[in-house]
This record gives C-alpha cells, structure tokens and sequence, in this order.
C-alpha cells in the first residue's frame, strides 16, 4: 500500500473540514483531505445557510464569499414563520447589527461542491475523494491514518466526518440519545403560498415537541420538507418519524392545502444530528474535532453549517500554534476545546434552555399569540434572532411573567 507524508490530514470535505483546509492551505501547510463520497453528493440536511454563515464564509475568504454572492444556486430569504401548536404563527425578518440581511437556501449538494471547487484550486491541498478511513494511529512522533486507497502520515489529524465520525469513535467521544436528534427530509415540488420575502417554516406541534417540522422553499419550485426530534423522544414514545410527517402534512390544517398537488421528488432520507447540549472533549494528542464531529449543532434550531465553519477556521488557527511551538500533545490541544466553547458555548446553553422550553405547548401558544398583539414582543423577539444577550431573556420564567402585565 502507498504512504503519503503531509503536515495535516483532515477527515471529511464537508463544511468544517473545508474550512480548516482552506486556512491552512492559504498559511503554506500542506493537506490531505479525505472524503468517503465523491463530489458533487447529497448530504442530508435542512439546506438553510443562516446569516452567521455567510458572515463565516467572508471571514473565511474574500474570495469564497464572492464566489457565493454569485452563485446562481441558491435562494436568499428574509426570515423564519413560526407556527404554534395553536396554528397562530408569527413572521421574524432576519436582522444583523440593525440592518435587515439575508439567510440562503442552498441544497448541500451545490452548496458543498461550492466549498470543494475552492479545495481544487488551494496550493498545499490535496483532495482524495472515495476514500474511507480504516483505522488511525497516534504515536510518539506523528499520527499515521490508515485508509482504503492508502496509508498518510501527519502531524496532526482533523476530524471532520460529521454525526458517525470516525475521528471522534477513536477519540472515545459518545453521544448520549437526549443531546442527539434524529431528522428526516423529503424534497417536494409545486408546494404553494410561501412567504414573498422566502421565508423558512418552522411548525411546532404538540404532538412532536420540542421537535418541529420545517418547509424551507429552494430554486425551481422545490422545497426541503423534513422533521426532526429529540431522539429519546423518539425512542420512549415508540414514534415512527415517517408515518408522523406523513400524517402531519395530510392532517394538520396549516399544511394539508398547500401540499394538495405537491409531489415528493425522493424516498425520505433519514439522518442524525450531535447536538452541542453538552460540553464534550473534543481533542486529544495530535486531534482535534470539529463541525458536527464535535457536536455543534445547535439544540433548538439544528443549524450546524455556521458552526461547523466557525470550527474549522478555529481548528486551523490552533493547527498553525501547534507548528508554531512545535506542540502536539493532548495538554497543548485542550486550550482548543477551551477557545471553541469560549466562542460557541453560551449560545449553545441558551438554546438548550429553549428546547426545553419548546416541550411546553402553552408556553409557544402564549408567545406567539402574544407577538401578534404586542409591537413591543415583535420588536424583541427580531433582535432576539441576531443577539444572544436578546436571546437569552428568552430563558427567564420572569420574561414570561412581565409579558402577562405588559
């Protein structure tokens, strides 16, 4: 079998690992990143991109982020229409330090070929596709990873493989079935009544909460149809989550007219989410973790993509401190969980606390009620979208009370 000798090996091209290949690759550090598909493939997915992930991409690189601008693939929208178990729904434009911005719809499909177009053109990256990862082997004085093509040799190893992460099994790191949720998604065509300014769905109903179903409109009259759950939730209630989105659409009054002459376009493909709900380890000697590899999914939204790049350039910043002191070890690497959850970590424990939160139908069928009547809610809950300082009000039983007497 071949050997390969490169400064980092990353394991999966998706958001995260791209990300942290791209820095590194523009730094002079040469990369070998290693995908088991071969691009451009589905990724199962929502298909939203959220402000903070164009925000991303322009820290990332000037020249991703125009390449995005352009990109004719994709669908900009305004804000998110939250449903309430009591079918009372409520309209949030998208805000970002005062000034109205867009969020994308995007298929993963375009969206992460999009990001591997840009590995192909990076001096220093290597991007080997159908390539599975076998085993790794951290020694002394580097990591070997042990492939199906053949075996690489690095200082440094990245897991970025997502939910059943390869990297992260060999770490020790586990996901616990109440900070992991299960999601399902169908495309659809000729779904009808979709807000003007494009405006991602959210459905809260009782039957699935804290879950939700989502309608998330892309190009050429299609739609990312899809649910998720918590996945204790799941497996304690006994729910089948196909029969369950099936009945949705079919029954609930909100969804049943408008997808009367909708088609689906493809089986119901499954897939799960690692949510960051809890503070996990996410390196060791010579590794680190990063994206859904680390799980960083947000709990109550289940967006990981900003989060995903966010760790991937983190990642690329502590790789080049490692060369830099020319250390590898696991005492060296935790200053790199710390830096992760110092930027990621309160918003990740607010929006614990609102999927907790979500479980309680009277409480979304007061707030959304409640916003409809009240400019002052309406006001606070668009600057809670883009604030977490906002957003974390939200968490406070003493919010609720005052809004009884506002």
């Amino acid at each position: 079998m071949q050997e390969k000798i490169v400064d980092v090996v990353i394991v999966g091209a998706g958001p995260a690992g791209a990300a942290c290949a791209l820095k590194l690759g523009r730094a002079g550090v040469s990369v070998a990143i290693l995908d088991k598909s071969v691009f451009p493939r589905d990724k199962t997915c929502g298909d939203a991109l959220s402000v903070d992930v164009v925000n991303q991409l322009e820290l990332l690189s000037p020249q991703l982020a125009q390449a995005f601008n352009h990109f004719p693939r994709k669908v900009a929208s305004f804000g998110v229409r939250i449903f309430a178990p009591n079918q009372q729904h409520i309209d949030i434009p998208f805000f970002h330090q005062g000034k109205e911005k867009s969020g994308f719809l995007c298929t993963r499909f375009d969206f992460d070929n999009l990001l591997v177009e840009q590995l192909k053109q990076t001096n220093g990256v290597t991007l080997i596709e159908n390539c599975g990862v076998r085993k790794l082997e951290t020694l002394s004085e580097c990591v070997k990873v042990y492939t199906d093509q053949e075996t690489i040799t690095a200082q440094m190893v990245i897991g970025a493989d997502g939910a059943q992460s390869v990297v992260a099994k060999y770490l020790g790191s586990t996901i616990e079935r109440k900070h992991h949720s299960a999601g399902l998604r169908v495309y659809y065509e000729n779904i009808t009544s979709f807000h003007p300014g494009q405006f991602i769905e959210l459905y809260f109903f009782k039957d699935i909460l804290p879950g939700y179903v989502w309608i998330f409109p892309l190009p050429d009259n299609k739609a990312n149809v899809g649910i998720g759950m918590l996945s204790d939730t799941i497996s304690k209630n006994k729910i089948n989550l196909r029969e369950t989105l099936e009945k949705l659409i079919l029954t609930q009054p909100v969804l049943k007219e408008r997808f009367l002459n909708a088609r689906p376009l493809e089986t119901v493909k499954g897939f799960g989410l690692p949510l960051g709900s809890k503070r996990r380890k996410i390196s060791g000697e010579r590794i680190l973790l990063a994206g859904d590899a680390a799980s960083l999914i947000d709990p109550f939204s289940g967006e990981g993509i900003g989060n995903a790049i966010r760790s991937g350039r983190v990642a690329a910043e502590h790789v080049l401190s490692c060369f830099s002191k020319n250390d590898f070890s696991a005492s060296f690497n935790a200053s790199y969980d710390k830096e992760i959850y110092r930027r990621m970590w309160k918003e990740l424990k607010i929006s614990k606390t609102l999927q907790l939160l979500c479980r309680k139908t009277w409480l979304l069928n007061f707030v959304v009620t409640k916003a409809n009547r009240s400019q002052y809610l309406q006001k606070f809950l668009v600057d809670a979208l883009a604030n977490p300082d906002q957003k974390k009000l939200l968490t406070n039983p003493g919010f609720y009370y005052r809004l009884l007497f506002k």
